[in-house]
C-alpha cells in the first residue's frame, strides 16, 4: 500500500483505515498521517488481521518445507499482536485508546482452496525476502497432507479449519474537553470492596523460611 495517504490535515472529524495495516511497511508512520488528518476530538478507526491469523497455515507449510526443503523461509507475512497494535496508538499520539480481537473460524475443502482463497483476496505473499526460486510440487502435497491430519474442521473432519483474527481499534485525536487519567494513589474507593474480597498487605515484613542441608 503508499506510504503517503492522500489526507488533508485537520480536515477530518473521522477516519478509517480498513484491512491495510497488516500491508503497511510503516504501522505507525500511517497512524500517525491519520492522526493529523483528524481535527481535535476527532474518532480514528481501523480493523486489520492480527497475530493469529493463519496460524494453521503457518505451522504446516514450516513443517513441510522442513522436511522437503531441509530449511525454512518465510511465507506467511508476520502480523502483529493485539497488545501491540493497540500500543500503536498511543505512539502515534492518539489519545483514549482501545483494541479488542475478534477471532474467525472459516472452513475449506482443503489447503489449496484455502490458498486460491487468499490468492482471490489479494493476501498471497509479499515479503521482499521471500523464497522466490521455483519449489517442488511435493512442498505443498506434503504441506496439504499435514495440514489436513493437523487441522480438520471440528464439525466435518474432510474439511480444513482456518483461523482469521480480526483486531479493531479506535482512539481520538487529543482535546483539552476529554477525560484524563486520575493520579496515582488519587482513588475514592478500593478495588478490594468492588470485588467483595480481602485486601492483603503485601508491605508486611516478609518471613524467611530455612531449609536444612
Amino acid at each position: 500500500m503508499a506510504d503517503v495517504l492522500d489526507l488533508v490535515p485537520g480536515a477530518h472529524d473521522l477516519v478509517i483505515h480498513a484491512m491495510g495495516l497488516h500491508w503497511a511497511d510503516d504501522p505507525v508512520g500511517q497512524i500517525v498521517q491519520c492522526r493529523r488528518a483528524l481535527r481535535p476530538d476527532g474518532l480514528f478507526m481501523a480493523v486489520a488481521f492480527g497475530g493469529d491469523t493463519l496460524t494453521e497455515l503457518r505451522t504446516a507449510i514450516a513443517q513441510a518445507e522442513a522436511e522437503v526443503m531441509g530449511g525454512l523461509s518465510p511465507r506467511v507475512a508476520p502480523m502483529a499482536e493485539i497488545r501491540a497494535m493497540g500500543g500503536l496508538l498511543a505512539r502515534a499520539g492518539l489519545a483514549l485508546p482501545v483494541a479488542d480481537r475478534l477471532p474467525k473460524t472459516v472452513t475449506y475443502a482443503d489447503a489449496f482452496r484455502l490458498m486460491a482463497d487468499l490468492r482471490d483476496m489479494g493476501e498471497t505473499n509479499a515479503l521482499a525476502d521471500r523464497y522466490r526460486a521455483p519449489v517442488p510440487r511435493e512442498l505443498f502435497v506434503r504441506m496439504a497432507q499435514i495440514y489436513a491430519k493437523e487441522f480438520p474442521a471440528k464439525d466435518d473432519p474432510n474439511r480444513v479449519r482456518a483461523t482469521y483474527e480480526l483486531v479493531f481499534m479506535a482512539a481520538w485525536a487529543p482535546h483539552d474537553s476529554q477525560q484524563k487519567p486520575l493520579r496515582p494513589g488519587s482513588a475514592k474507593a478500593r478495588l478490594a470492596e468492588a470485588l467483595s474480597t480481602t485486601e492483603f498487605d503485601d508491605t508486611a515484613t516478609p518471613v524467611l523460611y530455612r531449609t536444612e542441608d
